[in-house]
């Protein structure tokens, strides 16, 4: 059972404390330096970087009950307090929002780690226990002394700073969808027929755009027009649970991307292009923040345009005023369907917001991304951009629950994020 934070009685936290004792205990020391045979000074070790993403990620899962949207804004929290940590001491990058500079001879992996736990306690008291053997665990492998007792000083100073930043920054904020349920409007869905779900994603200050519409995209297609009748017709035919054209591998790929694990994914894209605690650090932050930008722009499209979900529209089909669509009232989708409008497809934003940050890192869209499916535990890879978008995007319409447009306009708005984003933040120091 999971919780939402600062709601009712704390919720059991085994399955927490299991995996981050597993964690502990089979994470090396210095594992990004295995290429190349040598460990980096345990100081300043990428390695925590990397092991506190995974006990965020642990932390989250077990303490807040919710979907993969409303919880990928902590992640984005919790690697840029790190990063903030990590590059006060280093000094290769431009902290997130912040001048404050640590000891220089501070230990950055001790920053990053206090700056983890700090923050987690914070929003996740619940969790201090666990938190706090994590935490332990790390300065073990830490020598004493001054730099790590400095280091550990400046990333509570670090995590102080990122938690003042965020304060009403519209978590959890009551926001209501008011349109009328007309045809071509959102309304509930089956089988639960749930409200909106976390409309308030769509208010919430962001963490790099100027505001939640920066990049909102024009209306979709109407629903009398040859384009909707297209993208209602094809997830019609691809996304039905009992589907006869879709494909055993369209159908896995639909199943793949529910809930990926993208910090393990980062951790390895780290260990293997050999980055340093800055450049693991860095990752991390830009990443998590332009998908959590992602999430609030593609939310903020369905508050704003409010469209009906596929499921839905093909039920009504009789009511949209398009002679190409013919309603099928017994119609369900491969997968159930999320509690919120069709456009924009967040989960296409934030896909958009990855690949987009890793080209721009990269420099290239060479991406070579390992990534596991958390629900189905299968692995995949992806030597290009490209490939990895047009899946995510194949997916949402193989599941029965996206339209085509929803999703590939979503994706164009996540890479719009993250070329925006990455001129102006996490970028390296200008030497004089």
């Amino acid at each position: 059972m999971r919780r939402m934070v600062g709601r009712g009685p704390s919720a059991p936290v085994t399955r927490l404390a299991v995996g981050l004792a597993a964690l502990v205990s089979t994470l090396p020391a210095a594992a990004s330096a295995a290429a190349e045979g040598t460990a980096p000074p345990a100081t300043r070790d990428p390695a925590v970087v990397t092991e506190w993403m995974r006990v965020a990620a642990d932390t989250i899962d077990a303490e807040v009950d919710g979907t993969p949207p409303d919880r990928m804004f902590w992640e984005a929290y919790a690697a840029t307090a790190m990063y903030n940590a990590v590059t006060g001491i280093e000094g290769r990058y431009v902290p997130y929002r912040w001048r404050e500079h640590g000891p220089r001879k501070a230990s950055s992996a001790a920053a990053a780690a206090a700056a983890a736990h700090r923050l987690l306690s914070h929003y996740f008291p619940a969790a201090d226990a666990e938190l706090d053997a994590a935490y332990t665990a790390t300065l073990a492998r830490i020598p004493d002394g001054r730099a790590e007792q400095e280091g550990a000083a400046f990333g509570r100073r670090a995590a102080d700073h990122f938690v003042a930043l965020r304060a009403h920054d519209g978590r959890g904020d009551s926001v209501s969808f008011d349109k009328p349920p007309v045809p071509g409007i959102w309304r509930p869905t089956p089988p639960t027929f749930g409200p909106f779900s976390n409309a308030w994603l769509g208010r919430m200050r962001p963490l790099l755009l100027h505001s939640p519409d920066m990049f909102r995209p024009g209306p979709p297609p109407p629903t009398t027009s040859a384009p909707y009748a297209r993208d209602l017709n094809e997830v019609k035919a691809y996304g039905a649970r009992d589907s006869t054209v879709r494909t055993p591998e369209q159908t896995d790929t639909a199943r793949f991307f529910t809930e990926l694990d993208i910090p393990a994914a980062l951790g390895d894209q780290a260990v293997r292009r050999q980055l340093d605690i800055a450049g693991t650090a860095r990752l991390y932050a830009a990443v998590h923040a332009a998908q959590a930008d992602g999430i609030i722009a593609a939310w903020d499209a369905k508050l704003h345009y409010g469209t009906w979900r596929p499921v839905t529209a093909i039920h009504l089909a009789d009511q949209d005023g398009n002679p190409a669509t013919e309603p099928d009232p017994g119609w369900e989708p491969l997968l159930p369907t999320p509690a919120h409008p069709d456009y924009l497809s967040g989960h296409a934003a934030t896909a958009g917001a990855l690949t987009g940050t890793l080209t721009k890192l990269l420099g290239d869209d060479r991406i070579d991304f390992t990534v596991r499916s958390v629900r189905g535990g299968s692995t995949r890879h992806y030597e290009h951009a490209a490939d990895y978008d047009r899946d995510v995007i194949d997916a949402r319409v193989f599941a029965g629950i996206h339209t085509r447009t929803a999703d590939t306009v979503g994706n164009r708005v996540g890479h719009r994020i993250a070329d925006w984003a990455l001129t102006r933040y996490f970028v390296p120091v200008k030497r004089r």
